[in-house]
């Protein structure tokens, strides 16, 4: 998959811009008489999350139509927050987990879904909308354990525990036009990819070049993040992370993008979809030969226990105050 270089190029422009829009803002801010904040004084902590279970099992006996005598998959999310918001700073943390498993008598057990990622966004306002911030970003994306594929339901080795990985270190512009969306671009970004097992290194997987297990790059990076409840039962959390290599092909953008879909059915069960999209051209996974890139895509759904974790904190002047729901 090929995106161009004329999106790299409109992309590019679009940072420019935004440089130039933020500039202005900072211009026209430091002539104003800025006003204090109405918590300067109080430190705001926000923490919660969510963790959905879902299970779904079929059996056939002399089923004429055939299909396996025996399945059972089970699939998990959770996620974990941790916000914190004192005067004009603002430092958001994400822990997002999947794992799933899936166990049938023709093709026995493997996982189906395997991954975690950690994401620590700091930022400082820098207008008095409280929409703009200078920001810095860490990011760590890997899975826990072993990956296979499977050609003609024969078991190749693929991926393991940091093999690979991918951290992020980048300094830029933050916007937060509302709780819901936040809208981050930097213009220098730090990419390490790790290839830690030494099998997988010795084969130069992952853009990683044969026999070593790290890789920098440095490029433009831009992640959109945005939860919201689109209807009364129906909650979205979404993020989508664009990378260009200025070294590598800067006009292939890297695509991260998942997507979560929670439908309520009551106060403990709701159905789930999930959809994850990635681009990396790096990663030659794909095609008749194996030598070329392609879109990779995971899509789950299904309907099972839904908890939410949500426990709201603010402490001011040395009290507490904690709020469970």
């Amino acid at each position: 998959m090929k995106y161009g270089l004329t999106l790299w190029v409109a992309f590019f422009i679009g940072s420019q811009a935004f440089g130039q829009e933020m500039l202005n803002k900072i211009r026209n801010e430091a002539s104003r008489t800025i006003r204090k904040d109405a918590d300067t004084a109080n430190w705001r902590w926000k923490r919660g999350g969510v963790f959905n279970a879902n299970l779904s099992q079929g059996s056939l006996s002399n089923w004429a139509a055939g299909g396996d005598n025996f399945s059972l998959s089970v699939n998990s999310y959770f996620n974990y927050f941790l916000y914190y918001k004192k005067g004009r700073q603002n430092w958001d943390n994400n822990f997002d987990m999947n794992l799933g498993y899936v166990q049938t008598t023709s093709l026995g057990s493997r996982k189906n879904d395997d991954r975690f990622d950690i994401l620590s966004k700091y930022g400082y306002k820098i207008d008095s909308t409280g929409k703009w911030y200078m920001s810095a970003l860490f990011n760590f994306r890997s899975q826990y354990f072993d990956g296979y594929t499977f050609s003609n339901n024969v078991a190749n080795f693929a991926s393991s525990f940091l093999s690979p990985a991918y951290v992020f270190v980048s300094a830029g512009f933050d916007s937060k036009t509302s709780d819901k969306l936040s809208i981050f671009l930097s213009p220098v970004t730090a990419r390490w990819t790790i290839v830690a097992n030494n099998k997988l290194a010795a084969q130069g997987k992952y853009g990683v070049p044969k026999g070593q297990n790290v890789i920098q790059d440095v490029g433009l990076f831009a992640t959109i993040n945005h939860n919201n409840v689109i209807a009364r039962n129906i909650n979205y959390r979404g993020r989508l992370d664009l990378f260009s290599n200025y070294s590598n092909k800067p006009e292939n953008i890297d695509v991260f993008m998942t997507n979560f879909f929670s439908f309520k059915i009551n106060k403990y069960f709701s159905a789930n979809y999930n959809l994850d999209l990635i681009y990396d051209d790096d990663v030659r996974l794909f095609g008749e030969n194996k030598n070329s890139p392609g879109m990779q895509i995971k899509s789950m759904m299904g309907i099972g226990y839904t908890r939410p974790l949500t426990i709201n904190k603010k402490m001011s002047s040395g009290v507490s105050k904690k709020e469970f729901r």
